[in-house]
């Protein structure tokens, strides 16, 4: 029998907060920021700030859908040698009067002929014959045509006035080329906002040095300023601190200025050299619980003077699977998108595994097919490396301690 693995409807233990409340948590504590005029070229990956109407009706006028023949559709029955008296090409202003057994030769665009009714396209003509200035004198048709046929009429797509692009979508090539054919070359959208990222820990060190003994290099930063930046933030600071207070005091303070939010990774825990925690909390009103999650489990969150500020593991799985589930949702809806969540879907699984029951396990799988498996395989031990090759998160409940193959999985989409 198909199990289903979803996280829907799971409670933590009493002594931590589920993932859900973490998260809603941060959301109640987002107010978007104030949108801006930008120019279409300048707006892509934003949200839309307000609905975005036609000046005028799309199309613009009644137009031809095919390069042949405008006719008058009585005139058009097969075997019919009609008189060539014009061309319309794209963009003419042309409207030439249509007589009995007469036709235009028309582009794909161009104004239909107000004494037209119908357009037939090259292929079901000769395409024309007696040439006379680059223009053919007469066509004959090889299949008749229908009343209106390959004619797009005036508003068919929208009418003046009507919505075109709905407030808080995600402008893409497509909604921004929709909003340029309604009249627009600006367009109102929400804010970027602008983070600021401090990984911390004294053992850390820039990447292409050589480690000593008890150092590792330094990651976080390089994976938390890509994801802000695909997120749609504006990465304003950098910065990696030892476990020092006096100096991660002095690293926040600098920032706060230039930042909507600020990112901490490491030093969230019960540890004795835990200094984020220790500085964050009494100093700056950041509050840190235990989430019923695994990876991810330490996590701070609070407000200083208007900024968010994170405080998420140090441990790079840790850290990437907090900001997916908790600082992008935030990000995104700082800037105003409707959507702020991955889509997930459910998915089989393509064998077994077991996982630790407890905590909602939140594990990088990659698609085999249609199926879903481990990126990696382990005794729960899932390595940054990973996420290199992960195609989405499984999210497994905490009452789970086992997938069997063919169980329906819940996974968000990377």
């Amino acid at each position: 029998m198909t199990h289903v693995v979803s996280d829907a409807g799971h409670s933590a233990s009493p002594r931590m907060i589920t993932i859900d409340e973490h998260r809603q948590r941060i959301l109640d504590a987002v107010t978007p920021l104030p949108a801006e005029l930008l120019p279409l070229s300048a707006a892509r990956g934003r949200a839309l700030a307000a609905e975005v109407r036609s000046r005028w009706p799309l199309p613009l006028f009644d137009a031809s859908a095919m390069d042949g023949y405008a006719v008058r559709q009585a005139d058009a029955v097969s075997g019919a040698i009609l008189r060539v008296i014009a061309d319309v090409p794209a963009g003419a202003p042309d409207d030439p009067a249509l007589g009995p057994g007469e036709a235009a030769r028309i582009m794909t665009g161009a104004p239909v002929p107000s004494d037209a009714d119908a357009i037939v396209p090259l292929e079901h003509t000769d395409l024309g014959t007696a040439v006379r200035h680059d223009a053919p004198e007469s066509v004959t048709v090889l299949t008749a045509a229908a009343h209106g046929a390959h004619i797009r009429r005036a508003g068919e797509d929208r009418g003046a006035g009507e919505v075109v692009v709905d407030a808080g979508a995600e402008l893409k090539a497509w909604q921004l080329a929709a909003i340029a054919s309604c009249g627009y070359d600006r367009v109102l959208v929400g804010s970027a906002p602008r983070v600021a990222v401090i990984s911390t820990g004294t053992e850390l060190v820039p990447p292409a040095s050589t480690p000593d003994r008890g150092q590792i290099p330094e990651s976080n930063s390089v994976l938390l300023a890509a994801a802000v930046a695909d997120a749609g933030g504006n990465v304003t600071a950098v910065r990696s601190v030892p476990d020092d207070p006096a100096l991660l005091r002095r690293t926040v303070q600098g920032v706060l200025d230039v930042a909507d939010v600020v990112i901490l990774t490491g030093g969230a825990s019960v540890g004795a050299f835990d200094v984020v925690k220790a500085v964050m909390g009494p100093e700056y009103g950041i509050r840190f619980d235990s989430v019923s999650m695994q990876p991810g489990k330490p996590q701070g969150f609070g407000l200083h003077h208007g900024a968010l500020v994170f405080c998420l593991p140090g441990s790079p799985l840790g850290m990437a699977v907090s900001f997916e589930v908790f600082v992008r949702p935030a990000l995104r809806a700082l800037a105003g998108h409707r959507d702020v969540e991955r889509r997930r879907s459910m998915m089989p699984a393509s064998g077994s595994w077991r996982v630790r029951a407890g905590k909602t396990q939140l594990l990088p799988v990659v698609f085999d097919g249609d199926r879903v498996e481990p990126a990696t395989q382990g005794n729960g031990f899932h390595p940054i490396s990973s996420l290199a090759v992960a195609d989405a998160l499984a999210i497994i409940p905490a009452d789970v301690d086992a997938v069997l193959e063919g169980d329906l999985v819940s996974v968000m989409l990377l």
